[in-house]
């Protein structure tokens, strides 16, 4: 049999036939509808004595919608235009420009107001109450943990406000703040590329901007975790001073520098303070303990930290190859220090805690790839407003996943974003119309039909906000 028989009699033609690509694209466009938030982005976006064309909150979804899709740059737009059989009139790449445009600092406050007002509707919604964030085979109950970190997001032009990095690259130096609990992007700061790591001011805006997305009834015990560019005197007495707050409890859990003063309480501490780690199942890891050293540090070493703040240790056996400091190589052992200020809890737990905080690294992959990773404009303003959309992108995929990829669905909730496309947003299907209806047929061969159908059906069962 000849290897090219499966190609025998095929062709290819342009025609107009009801197939719409990208079908699945439809899910989350619908869910921004469901929940109010295109409603509550158009008021935010609304401006006297203008009567746009194409809504300017619908207009946002749909960029968010684009991104969420795989969209890279504006042009991409067209993707959902050729959907306008289903999704109605679709703005062009000219009037997106605009609206990205017309995204001021003081739109940017109306959309972050917007968005918690939604983010409320959704919490309240959720089937189970807002999932736990999890470490070491047990959850955290109903703490809500924000994770804030910084990324590098290269550029090969010269953009306005860019820089040379740290990592000796050129571009942009973001700093956002995710939920762990859902994964949702909820606040973030476009920043130059020379922008420092562990700069306080721009740590405590984000998180600033990040709490008041956290619906009130959420706000009362809140986690907070960074790597090592948290552990500044400033931050950590913001975090502290959110006590005060009546009914509120904020914890932190923040890496901390391996300076002399560390290296020598490591160095006295008896063999009796190591205890066994755990890993991510919450069974003992061989070769790596724990151990506190806020006892045995020098006196006034934390007199200018915050109250109540303790010194945790983790040691390890290195991986071949690993790079290890003067004083790691003296014993073979490779230490990872944090700092917390929770009071309760056994070591191993706490230390578990925070290493957990490397999900962080997974939300800003999927960012990069929903649209973080290429900024479209030479100009910083529209690549904040980009920013803007990139975490509404993120929030929708979130929404979708918490709120439809459930029971027969649940297979589609682990999908990271690719994987989402791939199997679900990317789906081909046929639009037919009859008895003035419209019907989008998914081919019952796709090996996710079922689920998607699923997607659709719980979605158009959400209830609208009051």
């Amino acid at each position: 049999m000849k290897r090219t028989s499966w190609s025998s009699g095929l062709s290819f033609s342009v025609d107009d036939v009801g197939v719409i690509s990208h079908a699945g694209a439809i899910a989350p466009r619908l869910l921004a509808d469901r929940v109010g938030l295109t409603a509550e982005l158009s008021k935010a976006m609304a401006r006297r004595r203008f009567v746009p064309v194409h809504d300017r909150g619908r207009v946002l979804i749909d960029v968010a919608v684009m991104l969420a899709g795989g969209g890279e740059t504006i042009s991409d737009i067209r993707v959902l235009r050729h959907q306008t059989g289903a999704l109605g009139p679709v703005a062009s790449a000219p009037t997106v420009w605009r609206t990205l445009d017309e995204v001021t600092a003081g739109k940017r406050k109306k959309i972050q107001v917007a968005r918690a007002r939604t983010r409320r509707h959704v919490w309240s919604q959720l089937p189970g109450g807002v999932p736990a964030s999890k470490c070491a085979g047990r959850d955290l109950g109903s703490t809500i943990v924000l994770d804030v970190d910084a990324t590098i997001v290269v550029t090969h032009s010269e953009k306005e406000s860019t820089a040379p990095t740290y990592k000796r690259t050129f571009g942009y130096h973001p700093i956002g703040v995710w939920c762990d609990n859902t994964t949702e992007f909820l606040a973030a700061s476009l920043r130059p590329g020379n922008a420092g790591s562990n700069t306080a001011a721009d740590h405590i805006d984000v998180l600033g901007q990040a709490i008041a997305q956290i619906p009130a009834n959420h706000r009362r015990d809140l986690l907070i975790r960074s790597d090592a560019a948290g552990a500044s005197h400033d931050l950590l007495e913001w975090i502290t001073s959110q006590n005060s707050v009546r009914g509120r409890r904020v914890e932190y859990s923040v890496g901390f520098s391996v300076t002399a003063p560390i290296r020598q309480a490591i160095a006295i501490a008896p063999e009796a303070a190591w205890g066994p780690a755990l890993n991510l199942s919450g069974d003992i890891r061989d070769g790596a303990e724990v151990a506190e050293l806020t006892g045995l540090l020098a006196p006034g070493m934390l007199a200018k930290w915050p109250e109540g703040m303790r010194v945790i240790v983790r040691r390890e056996r290195p991986h071949p190859g690993a790079q290890l400091s003067m004083f790691e190589e003296a014993d073979g052992w490779r230490y990872q220090v944090f700092a917390t200020n929770t009071t309760t809890g056994q070591l191993q737990l706490l230390e578990a805690r925070h290493r957990a905080h490397a999900r962080v690294e997974d939300r800003i992959r999927h960012a990069k790839d929903t649209g973080l990773g290429r900024l479209p404009s030479r100009e910083f303003a529209l690549n904040q407003a980009w920013l803007t959309a990139v975490m509404i992108a993120a929030d929708l995929v979130a929404w979708t996943r918490m709120l439809a990829c459930t029971g027969v669905a649940a297979t589609l909730a682990a999908c990271e974003p690719k994987a989402m496309r791939y199997r679900f947003l990317h789906v081909a299907a046929l639009l037919t119309r009859s008895s003035r209806r419209r019907r989008v047929k998914i081919p019952e061969t796709w090996p996710w039909a079922t689920a998607i159908e699923a997607v659709f059906h719980t979605i158009a069962a959400i209830p609208k906000p009051a």
